[in-house]
């Protein structure tokens, strides 16, 4: 079940297979051909492949030919070396003439190609359409698009309600109180007014995490417009890596900044340890799963694995480039005044009344993260496919569509769950809000386990290790990214509200 992955002019070969639907001639494209297949317990190799070259010419715009195509067929031949295979007889299915190769009736084989080449219509910069004729159609991304926009209407209009009616109530009768007494007999969140900014536990750790997610927001971004104007097109063999590689590194400027500001706001004062456990905690987790996942690889004799130069140029980005712009923005951010926050905080900390059962803290980061995961899941399935089936992925703007839609989702449910937990009189809403929109991840990692029973025909213990250790790392990275937006979504709208009443 080996694939073999070809380029000719930086085109990846492609077979070519007809869809069975009424449509007539509707064709899909599968990334490489498949080295044999196995029928009844018999394996026959594909010794002879036919290369299917197309080339386009315009001579009013330049001289010659350029390459618009490039297919494969592949066929299993017993006596390739007799000549070329009739397509219509040499193809490994029952009924045909030509003798199939039978991988264990022989001990020698040959392996041999012809070439076709044809004419096309196909223009040069169009030529990689061709092979974006995925299963994944447009029609079922246009559904992933109403069914995440669905959910952050339902999120915005209860928002809205939030905000306007509610909201608006409570500051209007706040503001109108003419006395302490009368104050002293209400309830909700004005209450925790001294205590909704006290330090949480942990502060360094999550000024840590929302930097390193705001650092992976920064790369999503930018990733992603450039993807958008074509600069990172599929066409370009390898450039999306990279550019997220490097646009990681670069981000680290963003990273410090942000860990750096909230930290400051939290009065801490060892400013060096945090500003390296934001240089080297998240992406030391990575490069080491990354490391050891490469050893196995390594120690299968595979050709997947990245060699140790490269593995040492990543250390080079990350210590040469990452690690000082990290510096570089905590540098500026503890030089920037501390963040003003709208009202003090009191010595002795409120006592937190009994808590329904509904705003128990598991059950609310529970219930958090399935919106996020219920806005991307669908997308989340074609790009499971674009990595480990061996298919294109190229529709970046519904790609980009759903990152804005995840964004929004995750403020918006954080600042939801945050105003019910504030309003029960309950202010250790700091880790609650970035673990509220975090636990999107455990669903993302747990979709990786139904789709890799469902989906995948892995028994390997090398390739489950692989699969699961690079959704691991995917599901963490998600999990900073809406964390912190949850965070940082909720301290915006607690400022704002706090701003808006009087305290005495």
């Amino acid at each position: 079940e080996y694939l073999v992955n070809w380029i000719v002019d930086n085109l990846p070969a492609a077979t070519r297979y007809v869809k069975r639907t009424k449509e007539e001639g509707a064709v899909t494209y599968v990334n490489g051909f498949p080295v044999g297949v196995e029928k009844k317990g018999s394996y026959y190799l594909h010794n002879h492949v036919r290369l299917n070259l197309k080339y386009h010419s315009n001579p009013e715009r330049y001289e010659g030919y350029r390459i618009v195509g490039f297919e494969v067929e592949p066929f299993s031949v017993t006596q390739a070396e007799t000549g070329v295979p009739d397509s219509t007889t040499a193809l490994c299915e029952e009924g045909h003439l030509a003798p199939v190769f039978d991988l264990m009736q022989h001990d020698e084989l040959m392996f041999t190609y012809d070439v076709i080449w044809a004419e096309s219509e196909i223009r040069w910069v169009s030529r990689f359409d061709n092979y974006l004729k995925m299963t994944s159609g447009g029609q079922i991304h246009w559904f992933s698009i109403m069914n995440s926009l669905m959910i952050m209407l339902f999120l915005s209009g209860m928002v809205a309600m939030i905000i306007l009616r509610t909201l608006h109530r409570d500051i209007t009768k706040y503001n109108e109180l003419a006395s302490a007494e009368e104050a002293a007999e209400e309830t909700g969140w004005k209450l925790v007014h001294g205590d909704v900014f006290r330090k949480p536990r942990y502060s360094k750790f999550l000024a840590v995490a929302v930097g390193s997610g705001v650092q992976i927001i920064g790369m999503s971004v930018v990733t992603l417009v450039l993807a958008l104007f074509g600069i990172l097109s599929p066409a370009h063999r390898g450039a999306l890596l990279q550019s997220m590689m490097l646009l990681f590194a670069f981000m680290g400027v963003f990273a410090g900044y942000v860990s750096s500001r909230l930290y400051k706001m939290f009065n801490g004062a060892d400013w060096k340890q945090t500003t390296l456990l934001t240089a080297f905690l998240f992406p030391g987790i990575f490069f080491m799963i990354f490391f050891i996942l490469n050893l196995f690889i390594w120690g299968q004799k595979s050709s997947g694995a990245v060699p140790f130069t490269t593995m040492f140029a990543m250390l080079c980005l990350w210590f040469g480039i990452s690690v000082p712009l990290v510096f570089l923005g905590a540098y500026f951010g503890f030089r920037k005044a501390n963040i003003e926050l709208p009202v003090r905080t009191n010595q002795i900390p409120r006592q937190i009344p009994a808590q329904p059962n509904f705003l128990h803290p598991i059950f609310t980061c529970l219930v958090g993260g399935v919106l996020p995961f219920g806005a991307v899941f669908t997308e989340l399935f074609f790009i499971m496919s674009s990595i480990w089936q061996h298919q294109f992925y190229y529709l970046f703007g519904f790609l980009a569509l759903v990152l804005v839609i995840l964004l929004i989702t995750c403020a918006e449910i954080s600042i939801a769950l945050t105003y019910f937990q504030l309003t029960s009189e309950d202010y250790n809403w700091w880790w609650r809000s970035f673990l509220s929109c975090g636990s999107s991840a455990i669903y993302v990692f747990a979709y990786s386990v139904v789709y890799f029973t469902t989906r995948l025909q892995i028994d390997k213990f090398v390739s489950t290790l692989l699969y699961f250790g690079y959704m691991y790392m995917i599901s963490l990275l998600l999990f900073l990214l809406t964390g912190s937006v949850g965070m940082l979504a909720s301290f915006a709208f607690v400022r704002s509200i706090y701003s808006s009443i009087k305290i005495d």
